[in-house]
C-alpha cells in the first residue's frame, strides 16, 4: 500500500462527505461578532484608558510550514469548526486563603481589580458563542466548545460549581461567606482598589473609578444562558492546586476558616512567601510566616470553599454528560481522553498538570505512551523513535490535541503523587512524539494568558504541525478563539483561528449596575490593571490567521 497522507484521510472521506460547502464563496461570509468586524480599543494614549468600537484585524495568511496556494477559496471544504475558551479562573475573591498582598511581587495573577467580576466576565463570552454560531470563514456550525483549564482560581468547590453553571446555564450568585462582599478591596488597604470608598489607593492614583455599590452588584445573583453546543474541559494548574502553585495538604483548612490574611507588615516577608510559588525550598518557611503573623481580616466561614480533589473535578462533569470525562477518569488518576470532534477528525485532552504544585507543568510517560497508542492507532503511516516510517493498514483519522500547558513551560518534571514513579517529561519530549505522526494538525493550549500561535517545523512538512495558545478570560484581552479546519482541494489544509470578544459594550455609564454593565466594566479593568501583563495580544500573527499545513 502507499504511505500515509494527509490527502488519504480526505479523499477516503469524500470530497464533501465531512465537510460542509461555503455558503457563500467570498472569504469570511459570517463576520458578525468576530474580531474581523469590530474590536476593542483603548481611547487615549495613556492613563487609566476607557475603550471603544475599534475596527477589526484582518485574517494573515501564515506559509510557515507550506506555502499557499491561489484559487483555495473556491474549493474549500470544511471539516470542522470549534471554539476554545481558556483561564476562565472563575474567583472566590473573599476566599481566606488567597494571597492578593502579592500583587506587587507577582502581579496580576495574585490580586486582579475586576476579579469579583470573572463569572459575569466569562458568562457574555458564552453568549458571544450562541449569537456567532458559526465559524465566519467555513460557515460551518461549531461542533463544540473546549475549554483548556484554569477552570477556576482557587480550586475550590464553589467556584467549579459556578463554572459548570457558567457553561451549562442557571442561576449564579458570585459570592461565599457573608451576604455582603467581604475582602480585600473593602478593607481599607491602599494597595488594593477599594471602588466603593472615596479615599485614595493605588489604582486609584492611576485612574481607576469610584464605583460605590459596585461591589454589592457583582456578589447579586444573575442567569447564564448556557453554551448551545456541547463542550469539554481540559484541567489546568488552578483546577488541582493551592492558587494554581502550591500543593494541597499544607494549609488547605484555611479555605474554610474565618481567618484572612491581607498584608505583611514587612516587605522582606512578602518576598519570602512570593518566592515559594516557585521554589520548593522556599515552603517551609513561607509556611512559618504565614502562620505566625500578618493584618489579618475576619471573614464568614463558608464549607463550600473546601478544595476538590482531581477525582472530583471529574465526578462532578459527569451528571451533564460528561463533558469528555467518563467513569475511567473518575478517580483523578488518568484525567485525559479522546473525543470525536468531527467525521474524521479526533480530539485528544491531555492533563499536562502536576500535584507536586508550581504553575509550569509536565507529562508522564504513561500518559504520553497512551498518546502514542491513540494516534498509531489511526495512522497509516507514522515513524518511529528512529525516524524510520511505519506502516499499517489502519483507518487514518485527523488530530487536534488540547491541554492546559504550552511546549515552552513544561518544565516540572517533579513526581506526580498520582503515579509516583512514573517520569514526567517536559514539553520538547511531547513535540518530539507529535512529530513523528503526520496526521497531527494542531496542539491547542493556555496558560501563558497571551495570545500567541507557534509553528512546529519539520524537514519533512506533513511531520509539521502548529501550536495555537490562547489568551485568558480572566485578564485582558478576555479573547475566545474559534478555529475552522478546511481542505483546501490542493493538497493543503487550512486552520483558521478567529477570536472573539465578550458579547458587551464596549462603553457603559458608571451608574449602570445591570449584568451586562458588569461584565463590560470588567473588560475595561482587565485593560487598566496596573499589574497587567506585557503584549497579551500578540502579534497579528498570533491573532485572526489562516494556518496552512501540507496534506502530501
Amino acid at each position: 500500500m502507499t504511505g500515509f497522507s494527509r490527502r488519504s484521510f480526505l479523499l477516503a472521506m469524500g470530497v464533501g462527505a465531512a465537510g460542509v460547502p461555503l455558503l457563500d464563496r467570498q472569504a469570511f461570509a459570517f463576520t458578525t461578532g468576530t474580531t474581523l468586524d469590530v474590536t476593542a480599543t483603548p481611547i487615549g494614549t495613556s492613563g487609566y484608558r476607557r475603550l471603544a468600537a475599534g475596527p477589526g484585524w484582518p485574517t494573515v495568511v501564515r506559509s510557515d510550514l507550506v506555502q499557499a496556494k491561489a484559487g483555495r477559496e473556491a474549493r474549500r471544504q470544511a471539516l470542522a469548526s470549534f471554539v476554545q475558551f481558556s483561564d476562565m479562573h472563575i474567583c472566590d475573591a473573599q476566599s481566606p486563603l488567597r494571597f492578593e498582598y502579592l500583587h506587587p511581587q507577582i502581579g496580576s495573577g495574585a490580586h486582579r481589580p475586576q476579579e469579583t467580576l470573572t463569572a459575569q466576565g466569562s458568562t457574555s463570552l458564552v453568549r458571544r458563542v450562541n449569537a456567532v454560531r458559526r465559524g465566519p470563514v467555513t460557515g460551518r456550525p461549531f461542533d463544540f466548545l473546549m475549554t483548556t483549564g484554569d477552570n477556576t482560581d482557587n480550586h475550590e468547590h464553589v467556584e467549579l460549581d459556578w463554572f459548570l453553571t457558567i457553561l451549562n446555564g442557571g442561576r449564579i450568585t458570585p459570592n461565599t461567606g457573608d451576604s455582603r462582599y467581604e475582602g480585600v478591596q473593602n478593607a481599607g488597604i491602599s494597595t488594593f482598589w477599594q471602588p466603593d470608598l472615596s479615599g485614595q489607593d493605588d489604582y486609584k492614583a492611576k485612574g481607576f473609578p469610584q464605583l460605590t455599590g459596585l461591589l454589592d452588584a457583582a456578589v447579586r445573583e444573575f442567569t447564564s444562558p448556557g453554551l448551545n453546543i456541547p463542550w469539554y474541559a481540559t484541567i489546568g494548574n488552578h483546577d488541582d492546586s493551592v492558587v494554581g502553585s502550591l500543593p494541597d495538604g499544607l494549609l488547605d483548612s484555611w479555605y474554610t476558616g474565618r481567618k484572612k490574611i491581607v498584608g505583611f507588615g514587612d516587605p522582606v516577608q512578602n518576598a519570602k512567601v512570593a518566592q515559594a510559588f516557585n521554589d520548593p525550598k522556599a515552603i517551609p518557611e513561607a509556611l512559618t510566616i504565614l502562620t505566625s503573623g500578618g493584618v489579618v481580616r475576619t471573614v464568614t466561614p463558608d464549607d463550600r470553599r473546601r478544595l476538590f480533589t482531581t477525582g472530583e473535578f471529574v465526578r462532578k462533569h459527569l451528571p451533564t454528560g460528561g463533558h469528555g470525562y467518563t467513569e475511567a477518569n473518575a478517580d483523578g488518576v488518568d484525567v485525559f481522553y479522546t473525543f470525536r470532534m468531527a467525521p474524521g477528525v479526533t480530539g485528544i485532552s491531555m492533563d499536562t498538570t502536576n500535584l507536586a504544585g508550581f504553575a509550569e507543568g509536565s507529562i508522564g510517560l504513561h500518559q504520553l505512551n497512551w498518546i502514542e497508542k491513540t494516534l498509531r492507532r489511526n495512522s497509516s503511516l507514522y515513524y518511529d523513535w528512529l525516524g524510520l516510517p511505519q506502516r499499517q493498514n489502519v483507518t487514518d483519522e485527523l488530530f487536534v490535541l488540547f491541554s492546559h500547558h504550552t511546549s515552552k513551560t513544561m518544565g516540572n518534571v517533579l513526581p506526580d503523587r498520582r503515579r509516583p514513579l512514573d517520569p514526567r517529561m517536559n514539553g520538547d519530549a511531547l513535540v518530539n512524539l507529535l512529530h513523528r505522526f503526520p496526521n497531527v494538525l494542531a496542539w491547542v493550549n493556555g496558560h501563558t494568558h497571551r495570545n500567541v500561535i507557534t509553528p512546529h517545523r519539520h524537514e519533512t512538512p506533513s511531520r509539521s504541525f502548529w501550536e495555537i495558545n490562547t489568551a485568558a478570560h480572566v485578564d485582558y484581552p478576555q479573547h475566545a478563539r474559534v478555529i475552522e479546519v478546511a481542505d483546501n482541494g490542493d493538497g493543503t489544509l487550512s486552520l483558521f483561528t478567529t477570536l472573539l470578544e465578550a458579547d458587551a459594550p464596549y462603553q457603559v455609564d458608571y451608574d449602570d449596575r445591570s449584568d451586562a454593565a458588569l461584565a463590560s466594566l470588567c473588560r475595561e479593568f482587565t485593560y487598566n490593571d496596573i499589574h497587567s501583563r506585557t503584549n497579551p495580544l500578540g502579534t497579528p500573527l498570533d491573532r485572526n490567521t489562516e494556518l496552512l499545513v501540507s496534506v502530501r
